[in-house]
């Protein structure tokens, strides 16, 4: 998808970079695959804040994506390319010779009128779904499911794909998009190609609206806090953060700190992306 810069009629719109949505080919969603959608505002179960800066934003529905790509050796037509306000991919809406019709994430180069299919006897195409042991090596893939039948759950982002490294004892070695290695069940699917709506990353908002719209509210510096609000509050005047380095609110390393106690799927891992 191509990009589009806009004429600046306010200091906000100088440097905005949009969408230009030159790929979507159909305005309204399949009302058939849709569902409603409450917000949270950031609020666990408990009604208490757990993700900050959230609230707000533009009214959206759920599309229902078909992660599980288990129509196995039934064919299926593109009829449309579609935005989702729910991801940063765009999806397609997919409608399958016996009648069904479903939305899946829309791969780079898959355009209206292709034809694509999942299971063992599917080609190597875009699109396509087939476990991993079936795919060539050095092969582009999306949608990595990490439990057969579980649905994708990995690489499913704008622009996104993983590579096909090696096949070993029933293990598909994958390069996912982080640097990281990882062994992955030959029975898995994956879906071939990457992951469309390449040019997102390169968006610039231009404008704090444009962020309020997403859902996104704003964030207060630490050093504009007082001591008890903020490790790194206080002072007079400017002053430096201190070491051993940046703090959350609540006293933690902010820029991140081991976290995985996950042993069973250690073992699993070749090369940690970190």
């Amino acid at each position: 998808m191509a990009l589009k810069a806009y004429r600046p009629t306010s200091p906000g719109q100088r440097g905005m970079v949009g969408a230009d949505f030159s790929e979507i080919t159909k305005k309204k969603p399949e009302k058939s695959l849709l569902l409603p959608l409450k917000k949270k505002a950031g609020r666990s179960n408990q009604g208490r804040i757990t993700v900050r800066h959230r609230g707000g934003g533009a009214k959206r529905r759920l599309r229902i994506i078909d992660f599980k790509r288990d129509k196995f050796g039934v064919p299926g037509k593109v009829a449309s390319i579609e935005y989702d306000p729910n991801r940063s991919a765009n999806i397609a809406l997919i409608n399958y010779v016996d009648g069904e019709k479903r939305y899946i994430l829309a791969p780079a180069g898959l355009r209206v009128g292709n034809t694509i299919c999942s299971g063992e006897g599917a080609e190597i195409k875009p699109g396509n779904a087939l476990p991993l042991r079936l795919i060539p090596l050095g092969t582009a893939v999306h949608n990595i499911e990490l439990n057969r039948g579980k649905g994708g759950q990995m690489v499913r982002s704008a622009g996104a794909s993983a590579q096909v490294m090696a096949k070993e004892a029933g293990y598909t070695l994958v390069r996912l998009p982080s640097g990281e290695l990882r062994r992955v069940n030959g029975e898995c699917l994956g879906t071939v190609g990457q992951v469309g709506n390449i040019d997102h990353s390169n968006i610039v908002l231009g404008k704090a609206g444009r962020r309020r719209l997403r859902g996104w509210r704003p964030t207060v510096r630490g050093s504009a806090m007082t001591p008890r609000d903020h490790p790194h509050g206080g002072g007079e005047g400017r002053s430096p953060i201190g070491h051993p380095g940046p703090k959350t609110p609540w006293g933690k390393p902010a820029m991140g700190y081991r976290t995985r106690r996950n042993k069973r799927s250690e073992r699993l891992i070749l090369r940690r992306r970190k």
